[in-house]
């Protein structure tokens, strides 16, 4: 109820009151996916113990441009805020630490391949004894049954699986993948997801959960929609000329006098709205395109005569034409985006100090709670906190520890 009270006022809610202050979570995490998702929850308060293999790590600490001496921009991106320990789970004494340490943490995160979670040790089954409230998440490529669980699964390897290449880029050339790895992104939010909700009910029932997330179940929900379609009515979606929508029109880029406009006519009275902007009432009138199914009929006639107009103005013109009156954007590049004003105003740049990189600005936490300011701190260095976090929440002495080093279990 703490938060709950600070909240209200008009301070700023920091340290031991924000929203997961006392959660923590011990995590087996690497590259993209599951370390992004868990450093947002690290900004908020949860206290993340990213576990890492003795010598070399989690692999996007080699990752370039940027890398040096075992760490990389790609991993303070994706792992702000995680303390960091070193633990060989391929051995029996690194699984028996890790059942020492688990009773002092709500959840056992991984995002590795199937098969992998139960050879480690990291599945409710494993550690239920010690802790018959944890919350086990394992994220992976194809998840933990099927023919392909046993297969190391990516971002570009699920977009091809699942169809999303087959719909990106112009019908005329080849199959694109998103510039932005989407799938291990929504896939990483939703692995979090699942594994508060376990949390959750655990914290209501003292009962623990195994939770199975993959990237390529996330990606065939993601179809969603062009799913729906060719399920019940064999609809075969495709590629589509300047990334239009795949029934709603006019929704896609415009080329103008000096670039690209998008435009989105999702409501009929935005394509009402725009035709009075674009000063056409003669397209509003014609009944050749009077509803969403009249102008998806004759989208070829319509959009011919929707990009002569276009061009004829720059992409600033039409803004300040359209914006507010009809959604619209100009195509950014990323240095316009991370630049815009409105990513200043929702303090979407944050600056994070590194002791080697110095400065670092870097990408926000996309949640926001009333009162709360998140706190942002650099990715550990590899092992940084494995003597700490083996003294205070495992009571191993210095010996001990020694010993486990000395055997290269950490």
């Amino acid at each position: 109820m703490a938060f709950l009270a600070n909240a209200c006022n008009p301070g700023v809610v920091t340290g031991s009151d924000r929203p997961l202050a006392g959660t923590r979570i011990f995590a087996a995490s690497q590259l993209g996916a599951g370390p992004w998702a868990l450093s947002l929850l690290s900004d908020l308060g949860a206290d993340v113990i990213k576990i890492e293999p003795p010598g070399r790590g989690d692999e996007a600490r080699n990752v370039p441009p940027y890398a040096e001496d075992g760490d990389s921009l790609y991993y303070q991106a994706l792992n702000r805020g995680c303390r960091a320990i070193t633990l060989d789970l391929r051995q029996p004494e690194g699984r028996a630490v890790l059942r020492r340490l688990v009773p002092s943490c709500a959840a056992v995160y991984n995002n590795l391949r199937g098969g992998e979670p139960e050879r480690l040790g990291l599945t409710y089954a494993a550690l239920a004894d010690v802790h018959p409230g944890i919350v086990c998440c394992s994220l992976s490529g194809f998840g933990q049954s099927g023919p392909r669980a046993l297969e190391p699964g990516y971002d570009f390897l699920v977009q091809a699986y699942t169809g999303f290449m087959s719909l990106t880029g112009e019908p005329d050339g080849p199959p694109v993948r998103s510039g932005v790895s989407v799938v291990d992104f929504a896939a990483g939010i939703l692995s979090m997801l699942a594994m508060m909700i376990g949390i959750q009910r655990a914290s209501r029932t003292g009962v623990g959960a195994e939770i199975d997330v993959s990237l390529f179940d996330t990606a065939i929900a993601m179809l969603n929609y062009l799913a729906c379609w060719n399920l019940n009515r064999g609809w075969e979606p495709a590629r589509t000329r300047s990334s239009a929508h795949q029934s709603v029109v006019p929704a896609q880029t415009f080329r103008t006098a000096d670039g690209f406009v998008v435009v989105m006519c999702m409501k009929e009275k935005f394509w009402e709205r725009l035709c009075e902007r674009l000063e056409r009432p003669d397209l509003r009138a014609d009944p050749r395109y009077g509803t969403f199914a009249d102008r998806y009929e004759h989208r070829e006639a319509l959009l011919a005569d929707l990009s002569a107009e276009f061009r004829r103005r720059s992409t600033e013109e039409w803004l300040r034409q359209l914006r507010g009156i009809v959604p619209c954007g100009p195509v950014h590049d990323v240095a316009e985006a991370l630049a815009d004003e409105h990513t200043a105003a929702r303090e979407m740049i944050v600056e994070v100090d590194h002791p080697v990189f110095g400065t670092l600005r870097q990408t926000g936490t996309p949640m926001r709670f009333a009162g709360v300011q998140p706190i942002h701190v650099h990715a550990a260095r590899l092992g940084e906190h494995t003597d700490e976090v083996l003294t205070a929440l495992g009571g191993y002495g210095a010996d001990e520890i020694a010993e486990l080093r000395s055997r290269g279990v950490v």
